[in-house]
């Protein structure tokens, strides 16, 4: 009832603006009407045209106590589906590992979210980003998420948290570590970064850092002396850095690279991949154990079939990917066989 009252009061106080706006504007008004009898004004010069009401709305919608109603958040994102829908139904969190900022990440997999929302009706789920890789993590060991779909690395680390593996995605060979360079920078052989900084997304992002770092040092540099390591926060930054001259050389992984140059090709012209890793297996989907199975199961069949649809193909082109496979926890001995190797002769992870 109080909310009632609230909104009620806030719109006869903006009704009460809005005439007494136009009371004082009516002169000015009449003469704009006088004018145009004689001479037509083009449709773009009235739109840019700012009356008295326009002001006092301007006005009104500038007050912080206003602008709060339309306040949108960073890391929670909402599906498209009427929310009265779906409000005594169970909830679950679905979270991506940090592969773009979280604008760009609900514009990817928001329709996903959807999607399954609306083939779903006994569950809610909610896609809810990350900031970081600390923050993703720190989420996902404490059981936050329900589902979600971290890095091979964070996959395996996730099945000491009370998860398991059901999917992954497919590509496997777009799965390894790339090197990127200016292509004015002088920079040929792996010895001429000696000296030099090289941008990471992440100390633990896997293809975009680890792949790399274990890339270097068995080409003959000693990642902890030789070359300063700054890890950036994202893909983009990693890239955004090499472009910026911060740093000699810039680790991503091809998936957003292959984004950056499809949206900023005169950018990335300046930029090339001058060193690739071999590859790994690609990112996982994984679920936490106490999840019912009738909904994994449900969930993974949309997953799985995204690609035999035009509406599922159209999805998984922007994230892009050709489809996501089943998978289980076998699936990635490689990638525990990686870090055991990585963790002896590169560096320590914890």
């Amino acid at each position: 009832m109080i909310e009632i009252l609230r909104r009620y009061s806030l719109i006869t106080l903006l009704l009460l603006f809005n005439i007494t706006a136009s009371a004082d504007a009516l002169p000015f008004l009449e003469s704009v009407t006088s004018k145009a009898q004689t001479a037509q004004a083009s449709k773009e010069s009235y739109e840019h045209q700012e009356t008295a009401p326009m002001k006092w709305w301007d006005f009104l919608l500038d007050l912080p106590w206003l602008a709060s109603l339309n306040k949108n958040s960073d890391d929670i994102y909402e599906p498209s589906f009427n929310a009265q829908s779906k409000s005594k139904v169970p909830k679950y969190t679905i979270g991506i590992h940090p592969l773009h900022n979280p604008k760009r990440l609900f514009e990817i997999y928001g329709p996903i979210v959807d999607f399954l929302n609306s083939n779903i009706p006994e569950a809610d789920f909610i896609l809810e980003a990350s900031r970081n890789y600390e923050e993703f993590d720190r989420k996902l060991y404490s059981g936050h998420f329900d589902f979600a779909m971290p890095n091979p690395y964070q996959t395996v680390v996730s099945l000491k948290h009370g998860y398991r593996v059901f999917g992954k995605m497919s590509d496997d060979d777009d799965f390894r570590g790339i090197i990127l360079v200016r292509r004015d920078s002088g920079i040929n052989t792996v010895a001429d970064l000696k000296g030099k900084a090289v941008s990471y997304p992440a100390a633990t992002a896997l293809a975009a850092t680890m792949m790399p770092q274990y890339y270097l040092h068995t080409h003959g540099i000693d990642v902890n002396h030789d070359i300063e390591n700054r890890y950036v926060g994202s893909q983009e930054s990693s890239i955004i850095n090499v472009l910026r001259g911060h740093v000699a050389a810039g680790a991503t992984w091809p998936v957003p690279w292959k984004t950056f140059s499809k949206e900023n090709p005169q950018l990335a012209a300046q930029l090339e991949v001058k060193w690739q890793t071999e590859p790994l297996q690609n990112n996982g989907w994984v679920m936490r154990k106490n999840v019912p199975a009738e909904i994994t199961n449900k969930f993974a069949a949309l997953l799985f079939n995204l690609d035999q649809h035009e509406q599922g193909r159209e999805m998984l082109a922007r994230i892009p990917v050709s489809r996501f496979d089943p998978a289980n926890d076998d699936s990635y001995k490689p990638v525990k066989t990686f870090i055991t190797t990585f963790i002896k002769t590169v560096r320590p992870l914890d």
